[in-house]
């Protein structure tokens, strides 16, 4: 087989990669090891956010961003530190600058439309210059993952050259039919990361996030694999970076699996209670949607492999949405009336009271002491008190009884909801916890959910992979998860949210340009 151009993985990375380079008129030649039913990858299940700075959207919304004030919100998070940052750090300004300046014209042109409600995701560890975003800067598509995939999957053509009947997102087979050899100008590799191999990623675990755990539900499919970097970095491609990575500790088990071990993450707003295993309140800024790394890192100090969310029906119906294109039909589906009944609706949205229905992770209770019963059941046994948790309860509802407080949690609450967005779909009004017309009372238990790798293949800004030595090898590129997002890890240490489809968005047109324009 020949091709000008070869790209490695057909999820959104490949995908870009591949229609830039068609379009700059060269042929190309898309491979994956998953069937044509999988292309777009993950970015195919995902809630479709995009990282995007001072738009119509967040000015319609009263929010005031600017260039400046993203870029210092990024360097605060990042916190580049290493040597091998040059070309990471180069790539996050690069980054930084695209989504407040074309990224949002680009993808418009090619028919993508945004949800009007910004979202305010990873809102930060409480210091001005420190970790998350100063102002909302979550943009849903319109269509969610489905809706950012399609533009680019709509002009992928080509022969499926093994069928496999394996649904999207289910572990398709790895029978080896014989050999085959594809030769080309370029090679663009767009393999994504290794959050599918829960033994790569303990391999990988940082020391500084504590000792790594020893169950975690999969937040990605198994072709998540890892695979494709290994076999890079053997023809002289350089990895940095590898144990920076993003996982999240609000990951529930899917009652309906789609693939082995399947998690969900709750993309919760900031009114729950987060308790450890043994039912100890998680200090500040540790509250749901704040400090996801910060969070992850206090919690492998408890010694337990899940923590908790302490919350009521007023809370659920207003705050919990969950990730992932197959579980927000309204949005994937572009569905109005269905959207309407959430924002005006009585009860939590369909898919999240099915968890709370069907949900192995979810407890609900009329009583604090049936609550904390059905804790320690799914739980390990008799680790929760019941006497402990009402006082703690009744401690935090005692802070409601004026307009200020000292719970810096409750101060939160309030302080978000003069957020227009935060307080028409996100953020439930401070209400007592123990009142009986606010409940019943819920519990949730969170498991750590394997997602994101945050470094990867060293590469240029022309995303050409790079050597040890710092040099360009003729004709290899990388976009998407496999390098980072762009460099070998352009968010650093930590991620703004929205920022995953958009590194993959910017690295592949980066890489598909650049190698259409090696090509002469």
């Amino acid at each position: 087989m020949q091709a000008d151009i070869i790209v490695v993985g057909a999820g959104l990375a490949g995908l870009v990669a591949a229609a830039e380079a068609a379009d700059a008129g060269r042929s190309v030649l898309l491979l994956d090891q998953e069937g044509e039913q999988s292309l777009g990858g993950q970015a195919f299940w995902s809630l479709g956010g995009l990282f995007l700075v001072d738009t119509p959207e967040q000015r319609r919304m009263g929010v005031k961003d600017s260039h400046e004030l993203a870029w210092s919100d990024w360097l605060g998070s990042a916190q580049f530190d290493r040597e091998e940052d040059y070309w990471p750090r180069k790539w996050a300004e690069a980054y930084v600058a695209f989504a407040a300046g074309e990224k949002r014209a680009w993808l418009r042109d090619m028919g993508l439309r945004l949800f009007p409600v910004v979202g305010w995701a990873e809102r930060g560890d409480g210091r001005a210059d420190g970790h998350g975003n100063s102002v909302p800067r979550f943009h849903l598509t319109w269509g969610t993952g489905p809706g950012v995939v399609a533009p680019f999957e709509r002009r992928v053509r080509g022969t499926l050259l093994e069928p496999s009947a394996a649904d999207r997102g289910r572990a398709s087979n790895r029978v080896a039919l014989g050999g085959f050899e594809a030769r080309g100008q370029a090679v663009i590799v767009t393999s994504g990361g290794v959050g599918g191999n829960h033994d790569l990623v303990r391999e990988m675990w940082p020391e500084r996030l504590g000792a790594p755990p020893e169950t975690m539900v999969a937040g990605v499919p198994a072709h998540v694999d890892g695979r494709m970097v290994a076999i890079t970095e053997a023809t002289g491609a350089r990895v940095i970076n590898p144990d920076r990575m993003w996982h999240y500790v609000e990951g529930i088990r899917n009652w309906d699996p789609i693939w082995d071990n399947h998690g969900i993450r709750i993309l919760p707003g900031p009114s729950s209670l987060w308790l450890d295993a043994t039912g100890k309140r998680l200090p500040a800024p540790y509250f749901p949607g704040f400090d996801t790394l910060g969070t992850l890192k206090h919690l492998r100090t408890t010694g337990y492999d899940y923590s908790w969310f302490v919350l009521t029906q007023k809370v659920i119906e207003k705050e919990f949405a969950l990730s992932g294109s197959e579980q927000n039909p309204d949005l994937t589906g572009k569905d109005v009336r269905l959207l309407l009944q959430r924002v005006t609706g009585d009860g939590a949205p369909g898919p999240v009271e099915a968890f709370k229905k069907h949900g192995e992770d979810f407890v609900v209770a009329g009583s604090v002491e049936a609550l904390v019963e059905g804790m320690n059941s799914i739980g390990e046994s008799d680790l929760i008190d019941a006497g402990s948790l009402r006082q703690l309860l009744e401690s935090r509802d005692r802070q409601l009884d004026n307009a200020f407080s000292k719970d810096a949690q409750l101060t939160f609450v309030r302080g978000h909801r003069a957020y227009r967005g935060d307080k028409l779909v996100r953020t439930a009004g401070p209400h007592k916890f123990l009142d009986p017309k606010n409940g019943p009372l819920i519990a949730v238990r969170l498991n750590i959910l394997t997602r994101k790798t945050l470094g990867g293949l060293e590469t240029d800004l022309q995303g050409r992979c790079l050597t040890a030595a710092g040099t360009p090898l003729p004709g290899l590129y990388a976009a998407g998860e496999v390098n980072g997002f762009g460099g070998g890890g352009m968010m650093g240490y930590n991620a703004l949210e929205g920022t995953f489809l958009g590194g993959c968005l910017f690295s592949g047109r980066v890489a598909g340009r650049a190698a259409a324009a090696a090509g002469g």
